[in-house]
């Protein structure tokens, strides 16, 4: 061997023998495919839950009124539990939500002059403001815990509320019953547009005028008739301040909802505000949404009803218990909002007497010939939808009070928006009463006012004032009227539990 070696040299290194696996690259496919399989896996799972279309529940909110149900548990961590937190003094009023904070401002004082309210209660036909409904609920029996239904139904919203009201919450239902009822998709337009309407004309401080406490318990009541609440995305905000409006107000009156507890429109006032807060209230507790002295407030409204009912089983101006004066009007609004606190958690003492003697007031109002007059017998009959809706709503609607008022209200109310025919306060109270009436009641009665109402809103989304002289009634006044009219398709179930245009026995 030489002892310099070639500068150009190869070293061999021996090779491990390779088996077939490994020739075919086993190490690395095997990670591939591992990492594969589990790209798969996961994305067997994700299309499986993600992907797959959920089962369809019903919507428990209206159109521009919020997410229903769908996407519930959201909607209640977040806007639906709106806290309002009242300084010690209550002079401001702190919604936070969600979506907005803001500062309702006290409104002080002057809460506005209250001749036009004056002069509504006395004048007319009508005697007074118009009215509202109530429940089923209407439900059998009177007294506070007369026919509550505490609904079961669909739904974690407004499970609890009660099934007549609830019902108008499913958008679903709502317009099925409008159609079933006689109604027609304008009336859902137009019952939106007068909403918006409303929206557009409130007050910084959360009311309507010119009658504060009035005006702003008919625009809530107008609101919840379509299930229009604190966490609906269109109107939430201006429900929420209108009901802070109203607590703030009574909070700092011990529960008094009036310019002047002792004046003239005082009833009227105090009962449509305790009305709507009866609603507030129901609504709020079952949405769990937190408005600080709300039910105190409700509590000591809906009782002061109770505690200064006049000695004749009446209610008089200025809440006087004896003397004074009593009518129709202003005990159709005491009743209806005592309903409405009915519905309600709170326990009112005397709630079933004041009724029972409510009601027997009424019937020394009522004519053989089936009216209801405004300060007794024959006395302006255009109250007659009164005295028939009371009796309906507190479960006498199989009376003999109700079948000659029905019958009385069919032969004789008429409704044309341009001549004296067209007095819609009794015509509001009438078109509740004939539609828990039912069958072919309802549907001549339905035929007559539907597509008046339709036809004379401006389109701004407000009314035409009437003919008939409404003594200068506000707008806010009418349009809340027309809109609560349009919403007796759904707003309220027939006291039957049927649709108002079957017939069914009894009426």
């Amino acid at each position: 061997m030489s002892d310099h070696q070639d500068e150009n040299f190869t070293i061999d290194i021996a090779k491990p023998r390779l088996g077939f696996w490994q020739r075919l690259g086993g190490t690395s496919l095997t990670i591939a495919l591992i990492v594969h399989i589990i790209a798969l896996i996961i994305g067997a799972i994700w299309i499986f839950q993600i992907i797959t279309p959920p089962d369809k529940k019903v919507d428990f909110m209206p159109p521009g009124g919020g997410g229903g149900e769908r996407g519930a548990e959201t909607k209640v961590n977040t806007k639906k539990r709106a806290t309002i937190t009242p300084t010690t003094n209550v002079k401001r009023v702190f919604a936070e939500g969600a979506v907005s904070n803001f500062a309702i401002p006290d409104p002080g004082d002057n809460f506005g002059e209250m001749s036009a309210l004056s002069s509504l209660s006395g004048g007319g036909p009508s005697g007074g403001l118009g009215g509202a409904g109530s429940g089923k609920g209407f439900g059998g029996g009177s007294g506070g815990g007369a026919g509550l239904g505490m609904g079961t139904g669909s739904g974690k919203l407004f499970g609890l509320i009660p099934d007549t009201m609830r019902k108008r919450c499913s958008k679903e239902d709502r317009l099925a019953r409008l159609r079933e009822n006689g109604g027609t998709p304008a009336c859902e337009e137009a019952v939106l547009k007068g909403l918006r309407w409303l929206k557009a004309n409130q007050s910084p401080d959360g009311s309507w005028g010119p009658q504060k406490h009035a005006m702003t318990g008919l625009a809530l009541l107008a609101y919840f008739g379509h299930c229009e609440t604190p966490i609906s995305e269109e109107f939430g905000e201006s429900v929420l301040k209108a009901i802070v409006f109203l607590v703030d107000a009574g909070a700092k009156n011990n529960g008094m909802l009036s310019a002047n507890i002792k004046g003239q429109p005082a009833p009227y006032e105090h009962a449509i505000a305790t009305y709507a807060l009866g609603e507030a209230a129901t609504f709020c507790k079952d949405l769990k949404i937190d408005v600080p002295s709300l039910m105190e407030v409700t509590e000591k409204a809906g009782q002061y009803i109770i505690d200064n009912q006049h000695e004749n089983g009446g209610w008089s101006y200025g809440y006087a218990t004896v003397a004074g004066h009593t009518d129709s009007s202003v005990v159709g609004w005491q009743l209806q909002a005592l309903k409405a606190c009915s519905h309600t958690s709170i326990k009112y003492k005397g709630m079933k007497s004041s009724v029972d003697k409510g009601l027997k007031y009424l019937i020394t109002c009522q004519a053989a010939d089936g009216s209801f007059g405004y300060s007794g017998p024959g006395n302006r009959p255009g109250l007659t939808g009164v005295g028939v809706l009371c009796h309906q709503m507190w479960g006498e609607e199989k009376s003999k009070a109700v079948r000659i008022g029905v019958k009385y209200i069919k032969e004789n109310f008429k409704l044309d928006w341009n001549t004296p025919n067209s007095d819609i306060y009794s015509h509001y109270y009438a078109s509740q009463a004939m539609m828990q009436a039912g069958g072919s009641n309802w549907k001549s009665y339905n035929d007559m006012f539907r597509d008046q109402v339709l036809n004379n809103q401006n389109p701004d989304g407000s009314w035409k004032a009437p003919a008939y002289p409404l003594h200068g009634a506000s707008p806010v006044y009418i349009n809340t009227l027309c809109i609560l009219m349009l919403e007796v398709y759904y707003r309220f179930l027939n006291s039957s539990g049927g649709g108002g245009i079957k017939e069914r026995s009894g009426i």
